[in-house]
């Protein structure tokens, strides 16, 4: 059974820095592209970040870009996402998902496989 597990998020100040974990049993996340997704409420789910398969290829959502770092551990079929400099507007529930590509879109449909999400809020 495929099962992909966010954890990490929480409440943090504006300024503060959070790294959201997402763990993976059932499939090797080496085999995979990874995505971080995000949703707010009442907006729609924005593609935060992906990595390729081979770690080689990554991309940001340009609100992201320079604040965020996706990164892996293949030993521990880990990925995360680093997230510095944290704005109230980055509040969201963050979802982690292993697929087939990643690409400048960072588009939700090459994703199969999700988790159930990890929240963050960040105050102002």
């Amino acid at each position: 059974q495929v099962q992909v597990v966010e954890s990490g998020g929480g409440l943090v100040q504006a300024g503060g820095s959070l790294r959201l974990s997402c763990t993976g049993s059932g499939l090797t996340f080496d085999d995979y592209a990874m995505g971080w997704f995000r949703q707010a409420p009442g907006k729609e789910r924005e593609g935060v970040a992906c990595i390729s398969w081979n770690g080689i290829t990554q991309y940001y959502a340009d609100s992201v870009k320079g604040r965020f770092t996706i990164s892996g551990d293949n030993a521990k079929n880990t990925r995360y996402l680093q997230m510095n400099s944290l704005k109230p507007e980055d509040t969201a529930m963050y979802y982690c998902a292993a697929g087939t590509g990643c690409n400048k879109y960072i588009a939700a449909h090459l994703y199969n496989y999700w988790g159930q999400g990890t929240q963050v809020t960040v105050s102002s």
